[in-house]
């Protein structure tokens, strides 16, 4: 079983062998979560027929993907944190990397009067420095003084720290003054979450280090508190099974981890999301794809190039730089709860503010009177209010046009169809607007990918959006409404360990290879691997793969290679900068790498991955006439033909070969997806929804 726990629905999977499948959704619960999963868990259960105890009894393995680490980092709702780091070194943090006016907006700053630093998460009261120093090769100059340590401790403890972040200078070549702190914490405040940056970020780059370390201690208490908590629930009521945890970089981690390695789990939800896609991407034979996952509030977007997940060594989250590999995933306000209003410039905006699943759309009768994109789906006739999530949760059509009205169409001068309409398109646009900018900034053309949509509004949009950015080729997934949870179940548990190893190249050099220690790397990676096969629990199964990051000298940005196995030598070292200079002049254009600046390998990256799971899942039913799950016909607004009536199937009736052009409107128990009226659509042997948004087919 997989969840995955969104702003607005908490998503259910369960798998049994030689079945399909089972889908479930249920409202999030954003005052104890874990109320939601237990929703869900009882939807799950009255489907097979059993009692909560029992179901929950014979669920074997547990896979969780939440948004609880990244939503308490943005809410600055973590633990009180303290920082130990190395003395003349305390402004480090709120130095970061004078770049505090766009971290994590990928544009320059304006006017040097509108810089911001983020809020803090540690105050500067709670910054202590310590008297120690080592070189960069990691000999000790200025011994560690422990009494000084002590006495901060003690001052910390009294003023109410619970988290304890420890970050000195050049600790990631010499941990040894860093484990001493953890040793004389063990006798002074063995209760404070602590955490070590030698273990947690061993790579160059002090602030992003120091950041890396102060989050995991931040989040620490929250994660272990939520994990048991949820835990708690699951086994009071009868699981037994094994439970895991959605990491951000790349698969799943045992709970028992969480508490630990709490920064991973940043992006734990939409990872979920890419490593299904890219599992699917495999079976279908697509090497490029742009993952889209559109729920109730947010629009997240990943990319796979060359049949591999993009993965980004240093991520951007809550306005901080931290040194923790991740697939990369960029996200916008655009979901389903995405909010529109008109500005005070008379301009019609949507999002990036949600009503989330409380009290959310005004459709949904909660209370809530704001329009949203769910709210101009139902106006338009794109979403049945009937039929929604199969009938459970019926929608009030005539709240959601008072709310367009009052917000939106009086404001503009609109009828009510036609506000409903603008709302929908500058929503599909923005979507657009971001497949484009994700491909473009990676050096890819988006005309070159095949779109991947999921979530629960994904499927109801991606028609309109896929288009939109010139692409050809949209598909959705049979799990596409749940489709993150089922990243989490079918994950391999992950690990991944890296180090900085510094590696340059003279400039001029005929030839850079033979001008690095091949013995050196591969004595590197064999540590790496052994740490990594360690925390893999030293599991036979267990596959490694090698990553170096390369740059030209002086540059500041890196591109990740993958190293094969065996001894590096320097023919691999050879080939390895050929690659890098090919993939360098794929991103910024022929001739543009120039390797007689001389090149540097900064990084050395090992992934271990051990598979969970070997669940052989059952065809889905259906048939291949369409005309079998027709339900009938409604009118519906589309843009290139105002109101038209359309065909309207039940989305779980269509089976493989089934083929239509639209358009029409496949409705689903946790979604709806639309064929515009130019398309075609085939549902492969896989039950994938394969979509034509050029409609050539």
């Amino acid at each position: 079983m997989g969840t995955d726990v969104g702003g607005t629905f908490t998503d259910l999977v369960v798998l049994r062998d030689g079945r399909p499948p089972r889908l479930f959704k249920s409202p999030t619960t954003p005052e104890d979560r874990s109320e939601g999963v237990v929703n869900a868990l009882e939807l799950a259960a009255a489907s097979y027929g059993m009692g909560l105890a029992e179901f929950c009894a014979s669920v074997e393995y547990f896979a969780h993907g939440t948004t609880a680490a990244t939503n308490a980092l943005i809410e600055r709702k973590g633990a009180p944190t303290a920082l130990l780091t190395t003395r003349g070194f305390a402004d480090t943090m709120l130095i970061q990397r004078s770049m505090t006016s766009w971290v994590g907006m990928g544009a320059a700053t304006g006017h040097y009067s509108t810089r911001r630093n983020p809020d803090q998460i540690v105050p500067r009261a709670r910054i202590a420095e310590i008297t120690e120093r080592s070189y960069a090769a990691g000999e000790e100059i200025v011994p560690l003084d422990e009494e000084e340590v002590r006495a901060t401790l003690r001052r910390l403890r009294a003023d109410g720290v619970k988290a304890l972040a420890v970050s000195f200078l050049w600790s990631f070549v010499n941990g040894a003054h860093e484990s001493r702190v953890a040793e004389i914490v063990a006798e002074e405040w063995p209760e404070v979450y602590l955490t070590l940056s030698h273990e947690v970020a061993p790579v160059i780059g002090e602030y992003e280090r120091s950041a890396t370390t102060v989050v995991n201690s931040y989040l620490g208490p929250v994660i272990r508190d939520y994990v048991a908590n949820l835990e708690g629930r699951l086994r009071s009521h009868g699981f037994t099974g094994d439970f895991s945890i959605m990491d951000s970089g790349g698969g799943v981690m045992r709970a028992e981890d969480a508490a630990r390695r709490s920064a991973s789990m940043l992006t734990s939800g939409p990872a979920g999301g890419v490593l299904a896609s890219t599992a699917l991407a495999a079976r279908l034979g697509h090497r490029d794809v742009i993952t889209s996952d559109m729920g109730g509030t947010s629009f997240d977007v990943g990319l796979i190039i060359d049949g591999e997940p993009l993965v980004e060594r240093v991520s951007e989250v809550g306005d901080l730089h931290l040194a923790m590999p991740r697939i990369k995933v960029t996200a916008i306000g655009a979901g389903g709860g995405s909010i529109a209003a008109v500005d005070e410039s008379g301009v019609l905006v949507v999002g990036p503010e949600s009503a989330g699943s409380v009290p959310g759309p005004a459709c949904y009768g909660r209370g809530g009177d704001r329009p949203t994109v769910t709210d101009a789906d139902v106006v338009l006739g794109i979403i049945d209010p009937a039929r929604f999530l199969g009938g459970r949760m019926p929608l009030d059509m005539s709240l959601a046009e008072k709310a367009i009205r009052e917000h939106v169409a009086d404001p503009l001068g609109l009828s009510v169809e036609d506000a409903a309409a603008g709302i929908r398109k500058v929503a599909d646009n923005q979507m657009a607007d971001l497949l484009r900018k994700v491909t473009v900034e990676q050096g890819h053309d988006p005309r070159d990918f095949v779109v991947y949509a999921y979530g629960g509004a994904g499927p109801t949009h991606a028609y309109a959006y896929t288009e939109a950015a010139g692409i050809a080729t949209l598909v959705v997934p049979p799990t596409s409404t749940v489709h993150s949870a089922y990243g989490t179940v079918t994950s391999d548990r992950f690990r991944a360990v890296q180090t900085t190893e510094v590696h340059r190249t003279p400039p001029g050099a005929a030839d850079p290879a033979a001008h690095l220690d091949a013995a050196r790397i591969t004595a590197a990676f064999d540590a790496l691997a052994a740490r990594c096969r360690a925390d893999l629990d030293d599991d036979p199964r267990a596959r490694l793969t090698r990553v170096a990051y390369l740059k030209f000298r002086r540059q500041s940005h890196e591109l990740p290679l993958p190293v094969p196995d065996g001894p590096v030598t320097t023919d691999v070292l050879r080939a390895l900068i050929a690659d890098f200079r090919g993939a360098y002049e794929r991103i910024y254009g022929a001739g543009t790498a120039l390797l007689g600046a001389g090149v540097e390998i900064h990084t050395l990256r090992v992934e271990g991955r051990v598979k969970v799971t070997d669940v052989r899942e059952g065809q889905y039913p259906g048939a291949a006439d369409p005309d079998a799950a027709l339900l009938g016909e409604r009118d519906v607004h589309f843009p290139e033909t105002g109101r038209v009536a359309t065909r309207v199937f039940r989305g779980e009736g269509l089976g493989a070969g089934a083929a239509m052009r639209g358009p029409a409107i496949l409705e689903f128990a946790g979604t709806t997806v639309v064929l515009g009226p130019s398309q075609s659509l085939l549902v492969d042997h896989h039950s994938n929804l394969v979509i034509d948004c050029k409609g050539e087919a």
